[in-house]
């Protein structure tokens, strides 16, 4: 039986620490673990390997992760475990790159879900595609002022507009106090990715 989101509210995780898409994915994983279908739309985002989009599987159907973003070329082998990113920034400088149009296809996207029947629609990185203006915060803005009103929308990144911030029920902010990268100790499988 689906929990009833009758009042769907605004959530914004934002700041210059990690665990912005962690906690949003929290709050998308309990919706639709009570039964409330729950859709992730990840902007610039491509890599293929990270545990999110394992999770998806064991959710399905309440739960789904869409990216819209360059594919990593070496993700079979990350997600194999046999390698890992080399961090040569292709897949950030294609993401940013204007003709790839992949900001603007993620927003139709999360438009259309909202056509639907989502309850929880989470849109990761959003900051980042208005931030190098892939897309206009004026399209933002009425993707959010024209949901559905039983609809509950999560919006991730650094940055976030302060428009879209004074529109939220809550907004928090994730900064770093410590973390292993300060110690040399990278991004772990199954961990931070």
């Amino acid at each position: 039986m689906a929990v009833e989101l009758s009042q769907g509210k605004i959530y914004i995780f934002t700041g210059p620490g990690k665990g912005k898409t962690t906690a949003a994915l929290g709050l998308a994983v309990r919706a639709a673990a009570s039964g409330t279908r729950a859709a992730v739309v990840q902007f610039l985002k491509g890599g293929g390997y990270t545990g999110e989009l394992y999770s998806a599987t064991y959710l399905a159907p309440n739960f789904s992760i869409k990216q819209f973003g360059f594919g990593c070329p070496i993700a079979a082998e990350i997600k194999a475990g046999q390698a890992l990113c080399s961090k040569c920034g292709r897949c950030f400088r294609e993401n940013r790159n204007p003709a790839n149009n992949y900001a603007t296809q993620a927003l139709k996207y999360a438009q259309d879900l909202l056509n639907g029947s989502v309850g929880v629609l989470m849109l990761d990185e959003i900051s980042h595609a208005l931030k190098h203006k892939l897309i206009s915060l004026d399209a933002v803005l009425k993707l959010v002022t024209t949901r559905p009103p039983g609809v509950t929308l999560v919006l991730t990144g650094r940055n976030m507009p302060f428009e879209l911030i004074e529109l939220a029920h809550q907004a928090s902010e994730c900064r770093i106090v410590k973390h292993p990268i300060d110690n040399g100790i990278d991004a772990r499988r199954g961990i931070e990715y």
